[in-house]
């Protein structure tokens, strides 16, 4: 299994580089360009989204990131020491697309990254969030 960490601080203009990084990872991999896609629209909500609620929009806060890749998945670990989420509850969006008016003020970044994902997991830990995303390859 190869593996990378990338470690950044709650900065919105680092999520770019952890974007990059994973996408120049995956494809040294050999990861298909539609996977690779996934994960750089997932990591981008999901780290923002770390930025946002678990720091409160606070600079300078470790965030690690863990990609790891085996021939059968890629999985990616977002660790933060933010606050925790109470849960993963995902909401079923229900709005009509021709309608932009109706369209959701939020909760569409974890929507859309289950959508694109085949495993989410989330859970606190002595201090530390860990939000997993995998997708299998097989």
């Amino acid at each position: 299994m190869n593996e990378i960490e990338i470690n950044i601080t709650s900065d919105y203009d680092e999520v770019e580089k952890v974007s990059e990084t994973v996408t120049k990872f995956l494809s040294d991999e050999g990861v298909e360009e539609l996977i690779r896609n996934a994960f750089n629209i997932c990591l981008t909500e999901a780290l923002n989204n770390v930025i946002k609620h678990a720091y409160k929009g606070e600079n300078g806060k470790l965030i690690c990131v863990k990609v790891f890749k085996d021939k059968e998945f890629v999985e990616v670990n977002i660790i933060d020491e933010g606050l925790p989420r109470e849960n993963l509850e995902i909401k079923n969006l229900d709005f009509n697309p021709e309608d932009l008016d109706s369209l959701p003020e939020s909760g569409m970044g974890l929507y859309i990254i289950q959508q694109l994902m085949d495993e989410l997991d989330y859970f606190s830990v002595n201090g530390k969030n860990y939000f997993i995303l995998k997708k299998w390859l097989i």
